[in-house]
């Protein structure tokens, strides 16, 4: 159609596809009830008005009383008896009662012959008529046969619709390329995604990338703007091996650039400034931690088994991440499986990673394999205390802050000081030796001996250090930036 010249081309092959279906709407319109049940046995789905015979079936169904009541009231102003009334009863149906004393005037003509004696009581007379019987006969079969005639007529529209199914599964394939390709569209300008750049080779370039979730729950959160990140896998760096501390957004930065390849290879938008991705034709993603215990899985089980499907399926056009390989087992065995893994990557995939871990010893790879990359989470140290910066840069990690991560966590400040000790020793050179006088010297009975015996022990013995820097502190003289540093300052003091 002319008003569809200037769509692109994919656009505009779907608006040929949508035809012309105004006779079936039309006939589908009428057809229909507002109100459709959930099962076709069920009736009541074709509208009042669209077949007479049908309307009429309705009312003897529906309005039942209304005519019986209506029929009693004609017969009483016929016979001039007013206490003739039309009952019924599983025994003889609908029938037409009279007093004892009354009976003689339905008896007699002439009314005769219209009303049929059927039985006597004690102090009443029961009658028919044949309108009454017919009447009795048409609100048995109204129900079934209003059901019959719409089912009758539910198999002449699907006949109708079914003899368009080609059309209409154009129609339907068009609606659905306009929908993706609207909400596509109108997530790119509300998200501000961009339309990546698709090549047939392996790279893999990607300026400011997001991960799409993650950014939306912030916004909806009002917990501040995504930092997003860079990510070039060029055959020179294809495989990047990624340090840095818990939360710091490693998990994030490797399914966020899944997620961008994902969006990519069905034709989407994507979230980053800007996007250059060679085919993928698999991805690969191990991330996380689960069982299968019912199978007799460990949590190491399932991982290995996951990353063997992966190293052992993976071609050069693949996208594989990778993140905490090796966690689940002994130190030494985690570091040497992901050690050969991160080999196989390279030399036997050779397919476009993203490998995160805590092995910091995995950076010396960088030096033998030539299209390795290390790259880390960039964090600031601030008195005692770290901030995770969400930042990608080149380098590694010397440290995984895990002792770090588990205060902001909550555990008892015993606990971490105590691990903090361990760690030192450990450290230090002298694992063996350490770890024996680690043994020996458990901090039990030193906590024991910290808390207070009596109550003269337990008194206070005037402010703490804290108390007394928030007594010194004067904010109305303090800038904007000496609040913020007297803020970390209190707050190493609870460490």
């Amino acid at each position: 159609a002319p008003r569809f010249l200037d769509l692109p081309p994919l656009l505009s092959r779907a608006a040929a596809e949508l035809g012309e279906h105004d006779v079936l709407v039309d006939r589908l319109t009428r057809a229909l009830a507002e109100e459709l049940p959930l099962l076709v046995r069920d009736g009541g789905f074709i509208a009042p008005g669209y077949l007479p015979e049908l309307d009429e079936v309705r009312t003897l169904r529906d309005e039942s009383r209304r005519l019986i009541a209506a029929l009693q009231q004609r017969y009483a102003d016929e016979t001039k008896i007013q206490n003739l009334r039309i009952r019924h009863n599983n025994v003889i149906g609908y029938h037409i009662e009279v007093s004892a004393n009354q009976s003689d005037k339905l008896l007699q003509p002439p009314h005769a012959g219209t009303f049929i004696h059927r039985q006597t009581m004690a102090s009443a007379m029961r009658f028919t008529t044949v309108e009454l019987s017919t009447l009795e006969r048409s609100i048995a079969e109204a129900a079934d046969k209003a059901l019959a005639l719409e089912l009758r007529l539910f198999a002449d529209l699907v006949s109708e619709v079914t003899g368009r199914a080609e059309a209409i599964s154009g129609a339907v394939r068009a609606l659905a390329c306009f929908d993706v390709a609207a909400s596509q569209a109108e997530l790119a300008v509300e998200r501000r995604y961009c339309r990546p750049k698709v090549t047939g080779g392996t790279g893999f370039r990607i300026k400011g990338g997001r991960h799409p979730v993650v950014e939306i729950a912030l916004a909806e959160a009002q917990a501040g703007p995504f930092v997003g990140n860079d990510c070039d896998l060029s055959e020179d760096r294809r495989l990047w091996l990624l340090t840095g501390p818990n939360m710091a957004g490693k998990s994030t930065f490797l399914r966020q650039n899944a997620l961008i390849a994902v969006l990519a290879q069905m034709g989407g938008f994507v979230p980053a400034e800007e996007a250059e991705i060679g085919v993928v034709d698999r991805l690969f993603s191990r991330v996380g931690a689960a069982d299968d215990l019912a199978r007799g899985h460990s949590t190491f089980m399932v991982e290995m088994v996951e990353t063997a499907a992966i190293l052992n399926q993976a071609g050069p056009r693949a996208m594989v991440i990778l993140d905490e390989i090796g966690r689940g087992t002994a130190t030494f065995d985690g570091l040497s499986i992901a050690w050969a893994c991160v080999e196989h990557l390279h030399e036997t995939t050779r397919c476009r990673a993203l490998f995160a871990t805590h092995y910091h010893e995995l950076t010396a790879l960088q030096a033998r394999l030539k299209h390795l990359a290390c790259h880390t989470m960039r964090v600031k140290e601030w008195q005692g205390d770290i901030v995770f910066l969400h930042e990608v840069a080149p380098g590694t990690a010397d440290r995984s802050y895990g002792i770090h991560v588990a205060r902001l966590a909550g555990l008892p400040a015993a606990v971490v000081g105590r691990a903090q000790e361990v760690l030192e020793a450990l450290e230090a050179g002298k694992e063996g030796r350490s770890v024996a006088r680690l043994v020996d010297d458990l901090p039990l009975f030193s906590a024991a001996a910290a808390r207070p015996t009596s109550v003269a022990e337990a008194a206070p013995r005037g402010p703490s250090e804290l108390e007394t820097a928030v007594a010194g502190l004067d904010p109305d003289a303090m800038t904007p930036r000496e609040a913020l540093e007297r803020l970390y300052a209190l707050k190493a003091l609870l460490i």
